[in-house]
């Protein structure tokens, strides 16, 4: 039995956020699926302004869209001065069994993810 790691977790996060914007027809002019290293993806739709999506996978399944406010002020400052919107991606995952055991490599999971909490610009 093998328990997803804190990385492991982010990257069924990214995967299912990176499908999502390829739906919504975003290209990707860069990504980053360390831990801890923001933000996750850069994006580019002829026309719009570049936008930075910051992706976080959590065990939160009620409220996944909860997030840092103080870390999310200095990150907005930062995306200003490259003229860019931020989006964020809060993504809950959890056993699909039941919620306080570990998400289990090869076994069913759950994903709550309402929609992108678009902060500036």
């Amino acid at each position: 039995m093998h328990i997803l790691t804190e990385q492991e977790l982010h990257n069924l996060a990214m995967n299912f956020i990176g499908k999502k914007l390829q739906e919504m027809g975003y290209e990707f002019v860069a990504v980053n699926s360390k831990l801890k290293k923001h933000p996750q993806f850069v994006l580019f739709k002829k026309g719009e302004p570049t936008i930075f999506v910051l992706v976080k996978a959590t065990k939160n399944l009620q409220n996944p869209n909860d997030y840092d406010v103080l870390w999310m002020e200095t990150f907005k400052e930062h995306a200003k001065k490259q003229h860019a919107k931020v989006w964020y991606a809060g993504v809950g995952i959890a056993n699909a069994e039941s919620v306080d055991l570990p998400v289990i490599k090869d076994k069913p999971y759950y994903i709550a993810f309402e929609d992108f909490l678009k902060l500036s610009g």
